[in-house]
């Protein structure tokens, strides 16, 4: 099949059906301010052809680009992302009769699932002409722009939770971009963010504001689906959960796939939170369309400390696309996750990729697993940056 370029075709808000032209900078829905999501021309490329030709590209994300919104391959800006492993995990011990095996992204560039959205996301904005850009982070996603705004030449603002871990204000520092510290959660560093930045020439990069960070966030979806193979598909897949944007990107791709006639069925999406800050979990449990934001949020994962998750509806229509559900673990079942997978399985997880970890034996016990099904954990990040003694629980 010959190579094509970008099927971009336009953007699309799913709350209020606006339409709008994906050739110049935008952020939420002018309508409505939530979230943009990229529409493809599906229709221009024949399925099974395009994803046998997969085999002879890159093994990195962009080997997808027909459905990547970068339009001029000129404008990537790559530091090698995607292609991450799955690791099967052999026998756990907690949940002997399911198979279970682990999609590590922590040795993806900056170490963490970020640098998937934030390589597609600035690799946009360079080709829509952005040459500043800002975003409130909790740690993983600061870096990640920080890198990438560094390959791309763009002057790069992060704003951070006074807490975040001293390794990832080093490693923004190390990339070049200033770093603001802000007191409070990722919420407070978000609204101060966006009362500096107002009225400059400046770009708001963070989690489904701006409409490209969940198209980097897609080939999650598209990568475990080529890998598996759809004969050996996991059956569900456990996901640890702040702003929820890879379960949003992961069941996007299962969609297109399933448009492009190479899927007949998807797996289970399971959003995993600390029990300090859940309040994706308590929207599913209590059978609400968004989130009514969380009071006292606290948690020793950095990425899980998210009270008030931006277009929470779409996360939670992903995860009840999929027959999916919510499910809690503790500050203390995440510090046990991350020693069972380091000295039984050789895995480095950050608090958040080990929260899928801690969550398979409650959905075991729940049922929402069930015994001789495949299951696969998300890993996030990579552990290497925490001390596993020094985290307070």
């Amino acid at each position: 099949m010959p190579a094509l370029g970008s099927l971009l075709d336009h953007l699309e808000c799913r709350a209020c059906c606006t339409v709008v032209d994906a050739s110049a900078p935008i952020g939420p829905c002018p309508t409505c301010g939530l979230a943009l999501f990229a529409t493809y021309s599906l229709d221009r490329i024949n399925g099974k052809a395009w994803w046998a030709s997969l085999q002879d590209r890159p093994n990195d994300l962009w080997r997808y680009r027909e459905l990547l919104p970068v339009r001029d391959p000129a404008n990537v800006v790559s530091l090698g992302e995607g292609g991450s492993p799955i690791v099967p995990l052999g026998s756990v011990p907690e949940t002997p009769d399911v198979e279970v095996a682990v999609k590590d992204d922590g040795g993806l560039p900056t170490g963490s699932f970020k640098a998937r959205g934030m390589a597609v996301a600035v690799s946009k904005a360079q080709e829509l002409g952005l040459r500043e850009l800002y975003v409130p982070s909790a740690g993983n996603a600061g870096v990640a722009l920080a890198a990438y705004g560094a390959r791309a030449g763009a002057r790069v603002r992060i704003y951070l939770p006074e807490a975040t871990p001293a390794s990832a204000l080093a490693a923004c520092a190390l990339y070049g971009a200033e770093v603001i510290r802000v007191p409070g959660t990722i919420r407070e560093a978000g609204e101060e963010a966006r009362r500096r930045e107002a009225g400059r020439a400046s770009f708001d990069m963070s989690t489904l504001r701006e409409p490209y960070r969940v198209e980097g966030k897609k080939t999650m979806g598209f990568e475990i689906v080529e890998h598996s193979g759809t004969g050996g598909l996991p059956d569900a897949i456990v996901y640890p959960a702040g702003g929820g944007t890879g379960l949003v990107g992961m069941e996007k791709a299962f969609r297109e796939l399933r448009e492009l006639g190479l899927l007949d069925r998807v797996p289970r999406l399971y959003a995993v939170q600390s029990a300090g800050c859940a309040p994706l979990v308590r929207a599913l449990q209590d059978d609400a369309n968004v989130v009514t934001p969380w009071t006292d949020p606290h948690t020793i994962a950095p990425g899980l400390l998210v009270p008030a998750p931006f277009a929470s509806a779409r996360v939670l229509e992903a995860v009840r696309a999929t027959r999916g559900a919510g499910v809690t673990v503790t500050d203390r079942e995440i510090v046990d996750a991350m020693r069972a997978l380091g000295r039984r399985h050789g895995v480095s997880a950050s608090p958040e990729g080990a929260a899928p970890y801690a969550a398979l034996p409650k959905l075991l016990r729940g049922g929402r697993v069930r015994p001789g099904e495949r299951v696969l954990l998300y890993n996030t990040g990579s552990g290497l940056p925490f001390s596993v003694d020094d985290l307070a629980v």
